[in-house]
């Protein structure tokens, strides 16, 4: 008898254990380029959490500027290694809004789902991450009750409501519509690469809030010209194959190794290549920008 009542309290306390447990909780991240002074973001959010109010919802970013679709899959490749498998990206970055681009969902090898327009957004994190499959979304069956005469917020109707459904697990990924290949728009880029004694990379994207030049050249390819901090660098930077800034730079580890207002190269968070001023904005004062046609060329003086 005392075994049998052992036994039974053994069983209620897995029990209590297995039902107690924190539950995984699905999540959404947006990214949009509609800023935060309208009720856009939260019109998409509302829709997520009309699908399943247990969603976590987050913010990637809501400042990609008008139209800016390269900045859009910059800023996806950057974030999207850092959270779990299974979250699910719901970015709208859309000039094409109702015309015929397709809409779609790209699953990652790395287990990331990406709920977007197929219009070039999807360019560094299929490269970076792989892409297992792409499916485009079908609309009659994907796509917020009662929206079929709305054509340019698919944000809200389409994008928001079908990655809440597939977050929340009422759709599996195949329910989204029909496969297509395994292939997406890219935007064409000069990815980092050494020739010789020069390294020839881009400028994805500007450190906005100090005027910061990042590159896509990882720390590993400056080592092998070789070059380590304390070295002096020949940094060109070019807009459309016209130099527009050209100096001896020297490599340092961090902003205060320069006195300030001058010049310096170092790797930033992402430990690649980047270039700044001391206590200034380096993109202002020499009118650098970022995007594709921005390039960088970066030799060593030894």
């Amino acid at each position: 008898m005392r075994t049998r009542s052992i036994f039974i309290l053994l069983c209620a306390i897995t029990f209590l254990t297995i039902s107690c447990a924190p539950k995984k909780r699905a999540t959404v991240v947006f990214q949009s380029d509609f800023g935060l002074k309208d009720g856009a973001v939260s019109a998409m959010k509302g829709v997520a959490l009309g699908v399943s109010p247990d969603l976590g919802l987050y913010d990637l970013t809501h400042e990609i500027p008008a139209y800016n679709i390269w900045e859009a899959a910059y800023r996806l490749e950057q974030t999207a290694p850092y959270w779990p498998a299974g979250t699910v990206f719901v970015s709208v970055v859309d000039p094409g809004v109702g015309t015929s681009r397709k809409s779609v969902v790209m699953r990652s090898k790395s287990g990331h789902y990406f709920v977007t327009p197929d219009n070039g957004t999807l360019t560094l994190v299929a490269r970076s991450l792989g892409i297992a499959e792409v499916r485009e979304i079908d609309e009659a069956i994907n796509r917020r009750s009662q929206s079929g005469n709305s054509y340019t917020f698919h944000g809200r109707d389409v994008y928001a409501y079908t990655g809440a459904r597939l977050a929340a697990g009422i759709i599996t990924f195949d329910k989204i519509g029909k496969r297509l290949p395994d292939s997406v728009i890219s935007i064409h880029f000069q990815p980092a690469q050494k020739q010789g004694n020069t390294i020839t990379g881009m400028i994805p994207v500007l450190d906005v809030q100090y005027g910061n030049i990042w590159t896509n050249i990882p720390d590993s390819l400056i080592r092998s010209l070789p070059a380590a901090p304390g070295d002096s660098l020949t940094v060109s930077i070019l807009h459309k194959d016209s130099i527009v800034y050209q100096q001896n730079i020297p490599l340092v580890n961090t902003f205060g190794d320069v006195p300030e207002g001058r010049p310096l190269a170092y790797f930033n968070s992402l430990l690649q290549f980047s270039v700044a001023l001391n206590m200034g904005n380096f993109a202002s004062i020499y009118n650098i920008s970022s995007g594709p046609d921005w390039n960088v060329r970066v030799s060593s003086m030894r």
